[in-house]
This record gives C-alpha cells, structure tokens and sequence, in this order.
C-alpha cells in the first residue's frame, strides 16, 4: 500500500506541476483550481505512504536514499503550499512542483531496498535531527530559486518589457523577502539539527566525530549559510550577486549530502 499511495501522490504532483503552469505564467487564475487541490492530496497521500513506509521498516525516520528522496519531495511540495499560503504567488510552483514529482518518481516506481538498522535508529532526538537538517535543505532551494526569480523580474523592468509579457512574476520586494524569510527559516533548522547530531554523535562515538571530514563540511555548510544570511542583512545583497552566493551555498550543501550519501553513514571509527 504505501507504493500505491506514493505512486497516486507523485501522478497528482506531475498534474499539479502541469496546472500550474497556466496558472503562473499565462494569467489564468482557474488553473489553480486545479494545482492547489492537486498538491493537497498529494501532499497527503505522500505523508501516509512515508508513514506507512517507515513503519515497515521499523525505523521512524528516513534513513535509505528513496526514503530521504520521499521526504524531500513531500517538503518541496509543503513549501509551495505555504508560500502560496502566505503570498498569493503560484510562480514557485513552476520550479517546486516539477522538483517534487522528480523527488518522488524513483521512490514510487524503484524503491530501495532495506538495509539493516543503524545504532539508535529509534531515537525520537535523531529523527528531529534529520527532519531539521532536510528542512534546511528545502528553505535553501526556495531561497536559490527565488533569487533566480528576482534577477529575471529585475532584468525585464531594466527592459520595460514586463507589461507587455505574458509570463508574470510577483513584484521585486515579495520575491526577496520570500528568499529571505526562507533563509531565517532554514537557518534555525540547520543549526538545530548540527547541535543535535553532534550531541548524539560524541555521545555515542566520543571526540573522534570531529575529526570526520563530513562532519567537518557540515560545519563549513553553516558557516557558508551564516555568511550569506549576514552579507543579504547587512548589504542588501540582491540581484546577480544574490543568486552567485546562494548557488555558492547551495553547491555546498550538496557536497556535505553526497558525502553523507555515497560514504558509510555516520559510521565512525571507535575511538
């Protein structure tokens, strides 16, 4: 069941990521009448695959690669709804929304298989580390995403060519502060979820966990996040610049989830 549910999540995704579309870029509001109830169930009927998923594997967090790909796609398309919720924009979608259906595509139709549990699997302290570290992850997107949205409006006023186009984007000020607010978010987040993964881990593997490379990338993630936060409050940083810092972090935070996903996860030498 929870593949079925999965698989009717990501076809409403796909028909969402369709209708928003129109919705958002050719000024045809009915259109969201049909994405937003779309994303909705979706985002349900994701949530109860996961739910589903995680209990058959007797862990309560995503730990195999489509699991933490199912979560992933399930934040993308709770992201949307909540922007949408707060600003009226459907124009996110037009990114979030293909993202989601691509995040859940190889789960619903490839699925993993299980391997065998990690130590302390079942810690209600290690799951909420995951959970923030992946709603950082999804904060950031939004942010880089905005950005690139900002530099499009910004160069189609230097143009003047805004009225006469058909694809419309929200103003200037909305877009940056949504990239903005989704920072202050994630920031949080991250931190929390460092904090927490660092306790567990010396608890549980002693002073070497800070000699791990990954570990220590991590700790260059937020430091590069923090920077970025610091350098858009003080400077007003927008624009061109924006996006280079953003895609700068952004690629940062890739490298720490590849190092964590094609190396041993977490598993550090005894000390």
């Amino acid at each position: 069941m929870p593949l079925l549910w999965l698989r009717l999540a990501v076809l409403l995704y796909g028909v969402a990521a369709l209708a928003v579309l129109p919705a958002a870029l050719y000024e045809r509001p009915r259109w969201r009448h049909v994405a937003l109830p779309a994303v909705l169930i979706g985002l349900l009927l994701q949530f109860v695959s996961l739910a589903e998923m995680l209990n058959a594997a007797h862990h309560a967090l995503p730990v195999e690669a489509h699991e933490t790909q199912s979560t992933c796609g399930l934040l993308l398309a709770l992201a949307f709804v909540l922007v949408y919720w707060r600003y009226r924009t459907m124009s996110l979608g037009v990114v979030l929304l293909p993202l989601a259906f691509l995040m859940g595509l190889l789960p619903a139709f490839r699925p993993g298989v299980e391997t065998a549990a990690l130590p302390g699997l079942h810690s209600g302290w290690l799951f909420l580390h995951i959970a923030l570290l992946l709603a950082a992850y999804v904060a950031l997107m939004v942010s880089m995403v905005t950005s690139l949205m900002y530099l499009v409006q910004e160069r189609r006023l230097k143009a003047k060519s805004v009225a006469r186009s058909r694809v419309k984007l929200p103003p200037l000020e909305t877009i940056d502060r949504i990239a903005l607010r989704s920072l202050l978010i994630g920031l949080p987040c991250m931190t929390a979820g460092l904090l927490i993964g660092s306790f567990l881990a010396e608890v549980a593997y002693g002073p070497t966990y800070f000699g791990d490379p990954k570990i220590l990338l991590a700790f260059a993630m937020w430091i590069a996040y923090v920077g970025m936060i610091h350098i858009r409050r003080i400077s007003g940083l927008r624009g061109r610049r924006a996006v280079y810092l953003s895609s700068f972090v952004f690629v940062v935070v890739l490298a720490v989830w590849a190092s964590n996903s094609l190396s041993a996860v977490h598993r550090f030498p005894a000390p």
